[in-house]
């Protein structure tokens, strides 16, 4: 496994939002991650930059074989060659002010071998000296991963064109597939969501992810998980069918942005130091039924397990929160999502949205249940897509055209699945609960929660057509955004440049010099759930009450695991007491909401 050049990475956002970030960063050294899902918006983007190659543009028409698929391989492909072609540019690039092979060291963290050969060689008063480092660190030169992400939710059936449903054609299976036959390497494919069968079985059958040798691969797989649990189910599962993670990638269930899955009160702290301690138990399950499993496939067998890195996302803000997830958990990279919302270097967004961004704050980022999936989803209020739907309310006509159906789930009230954002469902919805004489209040929540729902599809891919002219639909140009709650501490533009300082502590982009920790953050998310779920809950359901009653107690011994862990986070006093004030201050609130829950 070659070495990562920088320590962060982003990870996929949205639709459009890192949809071509590899295009912007991956010369650079850094890590990206782009959503694989939305076929037409990818299509889109294959007009956009066959233009900017200079190379002639063929659509791939939805009335063509595999056409989805084949959309994914070919931009993915036009991608890799195009990160090379930048990446051998840079190479040749002169070691003078202003250019990109003087911007590539410059962002590298301070620690990097290659920044200490740099400085090495402009020093050196050697003019033999000085040309061998010269062509030893462009030899060294490396571009960043081109990775992209599968949420396995999303994985609706496609019909053939007499109406059956297509054997391995789901779009879950159709990315899988299009990522597959990709010439990318040293790439990975990160699956999130959650454990979908059917994409794991048909991924025994890829031989695109074996293992070329110890810790060599072409294509890794990595799973997206909330705590140490899913870690091991999923690991083992893809192990009981000779595949390899080969790296877990923990975020937040609560302090992220996009879609949220809660966990049952546990926090990111405890849940990295299970990582910790069990790494080697984790890593020794999943080798044996790995070895297990390569035998009965008559595949050659490794005698010692590949490598599976640890690493972390969810609500990162500051360089020394990045350096102890590194140095105490053993974090090999961390995600820096919603700050790279505010870098156009980095990130997709158009202007209007741009404007709001900067200027939120907490109480515009919400937790929603604006997602026909059913999982909560961060949401940032004002937004154009937010307006069109309040607009259509206004007119009786709530819901939104469902053009794109990847989010089809429902079947209330149809035979095929329908999107519950969609006008027809929400129509139909409506007649049932204006025929059930509801009392008011209950009435009252029920519309609310079905008029919540937002078309994501089209709201999260929409950014592309307003900052690049591509077409995407006609008529339908309203942007969703999802930032974390931690938007609400970044409320400038920033050069890439200017990021990747405040990620490395070269410089500081935050607002606020009293914004809480990351993990104080998460908490405050944490009881603010469970203050909801608290106000929502039947006190005669007896499972839903010991639901409550674990995530309470997880909660609090959460907090007293971050009593035992404060002198370790912070190497100033103040700092430290800020943190502590913090702790006490929650598991007040924490008493306070609940006592019953934490009696013994």
């Amino acid at each position: 496994m070659s070495t990562p050049i920088h320590s962060f990475h982003i990870p996929v956002m949205g639709l459009a939002y890192t949809i071509d970030s590899p295009f912007k960063v991956a010369r650079f050294g850094i890590n990206s991650v782009l959503s694989i899902v939305e076929d037409r918006l990818i299509e889109s983007m294959r007009n956009y930059y066959y233009q900017q190659a200079n190379e002639p543009y063929v659509p791939i028409t939805a009335n063509e074989k595999d056409y989805r698929a084949r959309r994914i391989t070919d931009y993915l492909n036009l991608m890799n060659r195009t990160v090379q072609a930048q990446v051998e540019a840079l190479k040749n690039a002169a070691f003078e002010a202003g250019s990109e092979l003087v911007k590539y060291v410059d962002m590298l963290p301070d620690s990097s071998t290659l920044k200490s050969l740099y400085q090495n060689m402009i020093q050196s008063n050697d003019v033999s000296e000085k040309a061998r480092l010269e062509q030893m660190l462009r030899s060294q030169i490396q571009p960043g991963s081109i990775d992209v992400n599968i949420m396995t939710k999303v994985d609706k059936n496609n019909l053939d064109r007499n109406g059956l449903v297509r054997e391995n054609g789901s779009d879950a299976l159709t990315a899988l597939q299009g990522y597959a036959n990709s010439t990318l390497s040293n790439s990975s494919i990160i699956f999130s969501a959650g454990l979908n069968p059917r994409l794991f079985n048909y991924l025994e059958n890829c031989p695109e992810f074996d293992a070329k040798g110890l810790g060599e691969f072409d294509k890794k797989v990595v799973i997206k998980v909330s705590d140490y649990r899913s870690a091991l189910i999923q690991g083992k599962y893809l192990a009981k069918k000779g595949v390899w993670v080969s790296e877990f990638r923990v975020e937040s269930g609560l302090n992220c942005g996009g879609h949220a899955f809660a966990t049952d009160g546990y926090l990111m702290g405890p849940i990295l130091e299970e990582f910790k301690q069990k790494k080697t138990e984790l890593v020794d399950a999943l080798f044996s039924l790995y070895v297990n499993a390569l035998q009965q496939k008559g595949k050659p067998v490794f005698t010692e397990p590949h490598p599976i890195k640890l690493t972390v996302q969810g609500g990162i803000g500051t360089h020394q929160e990045d350096q102890f997830l590194h140095q105490y958990y053993g974090a090999e990279s961390t995600g820096w999502g919603t700050p790279f919302l505010l870098v156009p270097e980095a990130t997709t967004v158009d202007d209007d949205t741009l404007e709001k961004l900067q200027k939120a704050r907490q109480k515009d980022v919400v937790l929603s249940k604006a997602s026909p999936l059913g999982v909560r989803f961060y949401y940032l209020k004002g937004t154009s897509a937010e307006v069109e739907k309040l607009n259509r309310i206004n007119r009786g006509r709530p819901g939104s055209p469902c053009t794109e159906k990847h989010l089809v789930t429902n079947t209330e009230f149809t035979k095929e699945p329908i999107c519950t954002a969609s006008q027809q469902y929400q129509k139909l919805k409506l007649e049932q609960l204006n025929s059930l004489n509801l009392p008011a209040p209950e009435y009252n929540k029920q519309v609310s929660e079905l008029e919540e729902k937002e078309c994501l599809c089209v709201g999260l891919s929409n950014a592309v057509s307003h900052v690049y002219g591509v077409p995407f639909l006609k008529k339908l140009h309203a942007v969703t955004i999802c930032p974390g709650p931690n938007i609400a501490y970044f409320s400038k533009v920033a050069s890439l440049k200017e990021m990747t300082d405040h990620i490395y502590g070269r410089t500081n982009l935050l607002d606020d010099p009293d914004r809480p920790h990351m993990f104080l953050n998460e908490l405050t998310q944490y009881l603010n759930y469970l203050e909801e779920q608290l106000a929502d809950a039947d006190p005669t359901d007896s499972k839903r009450q010991t639901y409550l009653r674990n995530f309470g107690r997880n909660l609090d011994e959460g907090i007293a695991y971050y009593r035992q862990l404060t002198p370790s986070l912070f190497d100033r006093s103040v700092a430290e007491n800020a943190f502590s004030a913090g702790l006490a201050q929650a598991h007040e609130r924490l008493q306070t909401l609940a006592p019953e829950l934490l009696a013994v």
